[in-house]
This record gives structure tokens, C-alpha cells and sequence, in this order.
């Protein structure tokens, strides 16, 4: 079989695992709010499946995800999911040439999107105590180049948690500012932020950000995002998008009752992933050599630092397999520093948490010294 095949067999394993504790893709698995799927619902009733979405998205949704933001001036373009988007945007912007700078870790994807059309990859390594876990303005600065055509900034950070400041957003957007680089600020996790600044806020003409109801409102399955920039960026980038012929309806649909609800509804869902964030904490700081070195994370995820404790991240994914419950190897974001952690999801039922802890202190001898040969993606 193909790389791929095994790659897409391995998951289609995980969709149809029953009871799999989905605890290693940042999914969110809150229990909908009632109006979100009375949308669904009547989307379906009404059979507005049969025709296409407006090209650039419901015009309500559109503009809803612009408030959201609080970017007013900005233009939303919407997309199968923050992905798509950063797909879309590599795809339009980055020629044979250009340079792609961003951290390492990151999301993964938008640079084999920037290979793929011949730019080159610049990661900057902000792993560890020596960096503080986050991206330091001054080290961008140095590591831009005359050939940097965009910095691509993951904030909060996947899979670290770890968020800019004020004033590192205005220092990451005065070195993008003087390369004339374009600034993406992907912003999937922003919503589980203790505090967050848009950079489009200082760099409105060359920032696209970026924007996800996969996490927030638990749409992963659904498909559904948005690229958020001037009006300008926007025209240029809806000449030919790949979904020309509009996005998910019963997503759009979906995603608009979202917002309607969004005040009512979140707060709940965002103190639940915080309590388990910190059942997970409190079980690992009693376990020797496991660390949380960003904690409390600013994403609905944490990362375990295993390491020390002598237990290789796969040995440690592959015996919660056993147990139907999905962590993430550290390899999956960096393979730099991918063996020093674990990755674990925290919008999830508060019984998969407590599971998980529960299981910690066996599964982590059982792991001890062990080196896993099982394939994970």
C-alpha cells in the first residue's frame, strides 16, 4: 500500500473505533447547543442541500465572523475549514523562490503547502526553557530574509499553548512590516485564549487571519472557516478559490447559529477545558519526571513533557491506544523535539479526562523503556 493508503486506513480504524476517547486532534466534543442544531435541522427540512452557497459565504455569516473578530474594515472570505484557507492562501501568494518563515513547532500543513508550489522553509525554534516556549520578535527580525514573501505565526501556538503578548504581536508585525512580507496569523485556538492581540489590529493591509469553528464551536467533522483580510487581499484571493461554488450550507448554517449563541453557550465549554486542564496537571505533577511546560495552556490542548521520565512519546500513545483513547506523539507537529511530549485534547467530557489521569501512573511504567514500532500519524 501507499504511504497514504496506510495513513488513511489508519484513521478510518480511529472514525470507526466505538467509544474511542477522542483526546489528540483538539477536537472539541461539548454538547451542541440546542439552536445550533435546530439549524442543522431545519437546513436539512428545508432541503438547501440542493443548491450552492453564495461563492464568498452568507453574507449574515460573513459578517458575524468580522464582529467576532472585531475587525472592522476587514472582509471575510469563507473556506472548508482553516486548512482549506491556509491552503488557499499559500497557493495564491507564494511563487518558486519566496520564503516561508515560521516556528518550530507549528501546524504542519501550510508548509508542505509553501513547498509545494517551490518556496522554501524557514523554522524558527521556540521549544524549550531557553525560548520561553514562544517566538521572540527580535529572532524573527534576524531571520528574515530579502526573499521572505510571508511569516506564518500560530497563535496560540499548536501544540504548545503558549500565546504572544501585546507587545510581541507589535514586535512580530514591525519585522514583518519592514520586509513587506505578508503576516498570517492563524488564530484557530484564539477563542481559548486567556488573552489574545490580532496582529491585523497593528498590520491591517498585510495581515490574513485566520479563522475556525473546527475548535471553538466543535465543527471539525463539518468543514467550515474563514480567511479574514483587507478588502484588497480578499478580491485577489476569491479570483479563484478551490470552493468557487460556495462552502457547506448546513456548516454556514450551522456556524451563523453559532455565533447567535456564542456568549451563552461558550463560557461553559471554555471553564470545562480548564478544570480538566488542570486534573491533568495536578496528575502528572505527582508522577516523576512528567512536566507540563506550558500550563494553564491557552489552547483546548496541553503538552506532557515525558522525557525525563524515560518514556518515549509513541511507547506512551500506543498504550492509551489500548484503551481506546487517542493521545498525540510529539513527532506529529516537530521532529526536532517530537520526543520529548505527548499532546493531550482538553474540550472533552470531563469521564474521559478523569479515564485518562486514572490510567497515567500504569500506562506511564508500562511505556517506560519500551520502543514502540506501531505506525502513528
Amino acid at each position: 500500500m501507499k504511504p497514504f493508503e496506510v495513513r488513511n486506513a489508519h484513521f478510518d480504524r480511529l472514525v470507526n473505533t466505538p467509544g474511542l476517547r477522542w483526546m489528540g486532534q483538539n477536537t472539541n466534543h461539548a454538547t451542541p447547543h440546542p439552536a445550533v442544531l435546530a439549524a442543522m435541522e431545519k437546513c436539512i427540512r428545508d432541503e438547501e442541500f440542493h443548491i450552492y452557497a453564495p461563492p464568498a459565504g452568507l453574507e449574515e455569516l460573513r459578517h458575524g465572523i468580522v464582529a467576532d473578530l472585531g475587525l472592522p474594515g476587514q472582509a471575510a472570505l469563507l473556506s472548508d475549514g482553516a486548512v482549506a484557507s491556509l491552503y488557499h492562501v499559500c497557493h495564491t501568494l507564494l511563487e518558486p523562490g519566496d520564503e516561508f518563515i515560521t516556528t518550530d513547532p507549528t501546524w504542519n500543513w501550510p508548509m508542505a503547502f509553501a513547498r509545494s508550489v517551490g518556496a522554501t522553509v524557514t523554522q524558527i525554534p521556540i521549544y524549550g526553557e531557553e525560548h520561553g516556549y514562544r517566538l521572540a520578535p527580535e529572532r524573527l527580525a534576524a531571520a528574515i530574509t530579502p526573499k521572505t514573501k510571508v511569516v506564518y505565526l500560530v497563535d496560540p501556538n499548536n501544540p504548545l499553548g503558549s500565546a504572544c503578548t501585546a507587545a510581541e504581536i507589535d514586535g512580530i508585525v514591525a519585522a514583518t512590516r519592514q520586509a513587506g512580507a505578508y503576516l498570517i496569523h492563524d488564530c484557530t485556538y484564539r477563542h481559548f485564549a486567556y488573552d489574545h492581540t490580532l496582529a491585523a489590529t497593528r498590520y491591517p493591509e498585510r495581515t490574513i487571519t485566520i479563522y475556525s469553528f473546527s475548535k471553538w464551536l466543535g465543527f471539525a467533522g463539518l468543514r467550515v472557516g474563514a480567511v479574514v483580510a483587507h478588502p484588497d487581499i480578499v478580491e485577489k484571493l476569491a479570483g479563484a478559490p478551490p470552493n468557487n461554488l460556495g462552502s457547506n450550507i448546513l456548516s454556514q448554517r450551522a456556524a451563523l447559529a453559532g455565533l447567535t449563541i456564542k456568549d451563552e453557550w461558550f463560557p461553559g465549554v471554555l471553564a470545562q477545558q480548564r478544570a480538566n486542564q488542570k486534573l491533568i496537571k495536578d496528575a502528572s505533577d505527582r508522577i516523576p519526571g512528567l512536566a507540563m511546560p506550558v500550563y494553564p495552556s491557552n489552547g483546548n490542548f496541553i503538552v506532557l513533557e515525558c522525557e525525563r521520565a524515560g518514556v518515549k512519546p509513541e511507547a506512551l500513545v500506543a498504550a492509551y491506544q489500548e484503551h481506546d483513547i487517542m493521545i498525540r506523539q510529539g513527532a506529529y507537529h516537530t521532529p526536532t523535539f517530537g520526543d520529548r511530549f505527548v499532546k493531550i485534547s482538553t474540550s472533552v467530557p470531563t469521564a474521559w479526562v478523569e479515564e485518562f489521569v486514572d490510567l497515567l501512573p500504569r500506562l506511564v511504567e508500562q511505556a517506560r523503556g519500551r520502543n514502540e514500532a506501531v505506525k502513528l500519524f
